[in-house]
């Protein structure tokens, strides 16, 4: 067994104040139970959270441990003026004419922390591609909730969209893909030519082949919230599991990125069947499709609509002066692996 990294605490003259900063810049709140003049303030993050501690001694010199921040959907150059409004101060300018490096700002209190490009700035600037993570599995099964859950009230029992399945099956037979792709990488020693085995069946001819349902007396409310617990699974496995590992799927073997990007282009697809149905309106953000379509369709075209592109992909819509898809597969190995055949 290992240790982890439970808190960051920052040592402060006021904790609650230069905690409600750190908030802002960051996205979050503060424990509910802390107040102005309390001695100490939580801020959760991802991965660690920042306590702030008051102290009775002032800052007398330049941080040994500081933080590093990355913005997720604004640049560098954009998250330093938001910051700085916030009551930052700069401190070192690092950021050079070809668009990378840093700025190092300080906080009210005077703690240094740099601000870095962040991940789709990176990749546009050394022409990679982003990854598929665990954040994106959440994001579009969240997305898809809470669009599904405006229209609960709604004949689930209507077909979705062009599948011979109804809306409640398609949203059944997408919470057992983002579980079968979760349970995929779960054992110490992943299947590499067999599913992990797991009774699927139907529960009627010509129904989704399924290991779990939804009990239908729980309503269209029980429905998704066994979508949202699956899909927390496959992004709780995504996150944890070695990008090393391999595991077996009827399209070849993958690894973590890749049963994370299925479990995406599943609920992006499935989503659009079932909005189709119950006539609700549905489009997912552009860069969550560019970063699948990038890794599972490398081929696909450049277009700039993305979300039309992940369609055409998968057999549901049309781009003009290209044929329909009629027949798709997507390419779930590893993109440093020799294409499935």
């Amino acid at each position: 067994m290992t240790s982890h990294v439970h808190h960051v605490t920052v040592d402060c003259a006021n904790a609650y104040e230069l905690g409600s900063f750190w908030a802002r810049v960051l996205g979050g709140s503060l424990a509910d139970d802390d107040l102005p003049g309390d001695p100490e303030a939580l801020l959760e993050t991802p991965g660690a959270a920042l306590l702030f501690v008051t102290v009775p001694d002032p800052k007398a010199t330049k941080n040994r441990v500081h933080l590093d921040i990355q913005p997720d959907d604004r640049t560098r150059d954009e998250e330093v003026e938001r910051l700085l409004a916030l009551g930052a101060t700069l401190v070192a300018d690092h950021r050079k004419p070809n668009g990378r490096g840093w700025a190092t700002l300080a906080d009210p209190e005077g703690n240094e922390f740099c601000v870095e490009c962040g991940a789709g700035e990176r990749a546009a600037l050394t022409g990679t591609r982003l990854p598929v993570t665990a954040d994106d599995v959440t994001e579009a099964v969240r997305l898809t909730v809470d669009t599904l859950a405006a229209a609960a009230d709604a004949d689930w029992r209507v077909p979705a969209g062009t599948l011979a399945w109804d809306c409640w099956e398609t949203a059944e037979h997408l919470s057992d893909d983002l579980f079968a792709y979760a349970v995929q990488l779960g054992p110490r020693t992943p299947p590499l030519e067999t599913e992990v085995p797991y009774h699927w069946g139907p529960r009627r001819e010509g129904g989704p082949w399924n290991a779990v349902f939804a009990d239908p007396e729980a309503g269209t409310a029980g429905l998704l919230q066994t979508l949202e617990a699956s899909g927390a699974l496959l992004a709780a496995m995504a996150r944890t599991a070695s990008p090393a590992l391999r595991s077996y799927h009827g399209y070849g073997v993958s690894d973590p990125e890749g049963f994370a990007a299925m479990g995406v282009v599943e609920t992006l697809v499935h989503a659009h069947d079932i909005a189709s149905g119950l006539r609700v309106s549905w489009e997912p953000p552009a860069a969550l499709c560019d970063r699948v379509l990038a890794r599972l369709f490398p081929d696909a075209p450049d277009d700039a609509d993305r979300w039309a592109v992940l369609l055409w992909s998968t057999g549901r819509g049309d781009l003009p002066g290209r044929e329909r898809v009629t027949s798709w597969k997507w390419h779930g190995a590893p993109l440093d692996a020799a294409p499935q055949g």
